[in-house]
């Protein structure tokens, strides 16, 4: 992922350095066990501990050479230990090292990702709490609908990062299996114990049963949950946008004291953090679909997933660390501005309680049809700007037959309709 878009503790992850010692720490793990069993002498395994190194650009050097990169990582790290490199790599295969290690990598980036979310859902939760009273106009289909609080839109976002949280906290368990079974995975030339000890002492759990290769499914949940987090950011990020339009501006995202909209127009103040969140988004949903292709290899494998997962991991796991960051900073300071919802809760003369006078006419006993297209009739003339909807209402006699002008204002009443929002916020306990 380009520079501009990684995050230092997230990209650290995934430079070749760390890459490379995550491969060491796979093979010094299983030096340990077979050292423990007897299989490998104890001072060739310290001597192993001691002297084991690596150098990228070594490693580069030899890879153009051999065009294998565990084999350049193995000629490199026999460099530092000398005679008993004899007893470095026994029995393993690549993917051993190459599997187990990017479990090591993919599980620390998802602790990264799950502090991330955490701190997302600290801030949303505050700020539902903060916000749960101010009214503001619900909208489907980007149409006025029914008054809401802007607390309860922030609610919905809070709740769904919990369940993202819990998603991804399980994409982590489900990456977090390493192998060491050799070849194709029939343990040929390893003890199948060794595994186990192995990727116990990594903090990994075993895989049950394996091939040459841990099955891709895990690494396509895993980018299927990145995906889904991120796909909530674009839909939060979606909202915010819409809320910034000038013939709405309820809300804003933060605008810099310096910062610059347009490079022609000074007056712009635009949602350009928003729409950076909505734009990565599209790269971590096409990732996912990567993830999928990889499930699907050739018998005990290939490699056709490897050069995919070189991209497609590092660059998944980078930009959601930086998306949650920046949408983290952008609620922590968004501009929310209550007089422009008061002024778009009036904006439609009342309209938004035609559900209440509906019900009003048929507790009278108007069939619900009747009383919808009564209603409707006062509404679609409120529409042509023929007067409020109250004072069309009033003058309807079909209304004033049934319902009287105290029972009619009834239906106006804004705190009378968002007294049960009240309960939704008792129920999250804010």
């Amino acid at each position: 992922m380009i520079d501009r878009y990684t995050l230092p503790e997230m990209g650290g992850i995934w430079t070749d350095e760390a890459r490379y010692r995550k491969w060491l720490a796979v093979e010094i793990a299983v030096c340990e066990v077979l050292s423990r069993r007897k299989e490998i002498p104890e001072r060739s395994c310290l001597n192993i501990k001691k002297k084991a190194d690596i150098n990228v650009k070594r490693i580069e050097a030899i890879e153009e050479k051999t065009k294998h990169d565990v084999i350049a990582f193995k000629q490199c790290v026999d460099g530092y230990i000398g005679k008993d490199s004899i007893y470095f790599h026994r029995g393993l295969t690549s993917s051993d090292v190459l599997d187990t290690g990017l479990a090591l990598q993919l599980r620390a980036a998802a602790d990264i990702i799950i502090r991330d979310v955490k701190k997302t859902i600290a801030i949303l939760k505050r700020k539902t709490k903060q916000y749960k009273d101010l009214p503001m106009m619900g909208r489907t289909h980007g149409v006025h609908a029914e008054p809401i609080t802007f607390g309860l839109k922030l609610a919905v976002w809070w709740k769904e990062m919990e369940r993202n949280l819990i998603r991804m906290e399980r994409a982590r368990e489900i990456i977090s299996y390493g192998k060491i079974s050799g070849a194709v995975g029939t343990f040929s030339n390893i003890d199948p114990a060794i595994e186990a000890e192995v990727c116990k002492k990594l903090g990994l759990k075993n895989a049950p049963v394996s091939n040459q290769i841990i099955q891709r499914d895990r690494h396509a949940e895993y980018l299927s949950v990145i995906a889904i987090i991120g796909s909530s950011l674009d839909k939060f990020a979606t909202e915010i946008r819409h809320l910034q339009r000038t013939e709405v501006y309820e809300a804003e995202e933060p605008f810099a004291k310096g910062q610059k909209g347009s490079s022609a127009m000074p007056h712009k103040r635009n949602p350009i953090t928003c729409e950076r969140i909505s734009g990565l988004a599209r790269i971590l949903r096409a990732n996912a679909i990567t993830g999928y292709e990889n499930i699907a290899l050739w018998h005990e494998r290939d490699i056709s997933h490897s050069s995919v997962e070189r991209v497609t991991l590092p660059d998944s796991t980078i930009l959601l660390d930086y998306m949650l960051n920046k949408f983290n900073w952008l609620m922590d300071n968004l501009n929310v501005y209550p007089e422009n919802m008061l002024a778009n809760l009036n904006k439609m003369q009342g309209l938004m309680y035609s559900q209440k006078v509906r019900i009003a006419l048929t507790n009278k006993g108007m069939l619900y049809d009747r009383a919808y297209k009564l209603v409707q009739d006062s509404a679609m003339r409120v529409w042509k700007k023929e007067g409020s909807f109250r004072e069309l209402l009033l003058k309807d006699k079909r209304v004033c037959k049934l319902l009287t002008e105290k029972e009619l204002d009834a239906c106006f009443d804004m705190g009378a309709y968002l007294k049960n929002v009240k309960k939704i916020f008792k129920r999250l306990g804010v």
